[in-house]
């Protein structure tokens, strides 16, 4: 089907362009500048990797989130943690609602664009730390989509049930130059390497036998996974 694929230039949503490239055919990628700590690192990986794909790349700002929404990713909010992406203290750089209303303004582009099918890489590690990820609200997002448009826009999510490590294996396998994608959250001159999203990043490639391309301001031992919160659901 036609898609558009949203890709903010890092590690898992270049990935999943790289695979909707070979599932479907791609009508365009869609990235927001919402005024992270991180955009301007990430987004030059996605226009860079649309261009080298020979796609149409487009860059919707939604400054109004750094007006009225608090978040220590966002640019002026608190300092990003350091520790495993899975800790509790990472809730820190929740950003409230995000992914509904990138969605939202993600499927009327795609109707707007002739696509029936919408692209996100959302996988099993975010679940742990943003609401906004899980399948639960994808599933209730998707249906929304489909009734709101007259195209029915399919929400598809290839990554929902796996890990970065998972993600990682399968760009490989499909091409991708992961030196050429951002994960720090902090947005610095190199990756910190001791963020929770770095950390991440480091394990993932660690677990998925692969050779790190990434360069860290620091490779200190990786911190140990904590224990699953019950109250989070999958």
């Amino acid at each position: 089907m036609q898609v558009v694929v949203l890709c903010s230039g890092g590690m898992d949503s270049v990935a999943a362009l790289y695979w909707a490239r070979t599932a479907h055919h791609v009508a365009a990628t869609l990235s927001f500048d919402y005024g992270s700590k991180h955009n301007a690192r990430e987004i030059p990986f996605a226009s860079e990797h649309a261009s080298r794909l020979g796609l149409r790349h487009e860059v919707i700002p939604l400054d109004f989130f750094g007006r009225h929404f608090q978040s220590a990713l966002l640019a002026g909010g608190a300092a990003i943690p350091d520790g495993h992406y899975e800790e509790a203290s990472m809730r820190q750089t929740v950003v409230p609602f995000r992914n509904a209303i990138m969605l939202s303004i993600a499927a009327g582009f795609a109707e707007s664009a002739g696509a029936e099918g919408l692209v996100i890489a959302a996988h099993s590690g975010d679940h742990a730390v943003y609401p906004d990820c899980r399948e639960e609200f994808m599933r209730a997002m998707a249906e929304a989509m489909r009734a709101g448009t007259y195209a029915g826009i399919q929400l598809l999510r290839p990554f929902i049930g796996w890990d970065k490590a998972r993600i990682a294996a399968e760009g490989a396998r499909l091409g991708v130059d992961f030196a050429r994608t951002w994960s720090c959250y902090k947005g610095g001159a190199v990756h910190c390497g001791s963020c929770g999203t770095c950390v991440e990043r480091r394990e993932a490639f660690i677990r998925a036998g692969l050779s790190d391309p990434t360069e860290y301001a620091a490779t200190g031992p990786l911190p140990p996974k904590p224990r699953p919160d019950p109250a989070v659901a999958g």
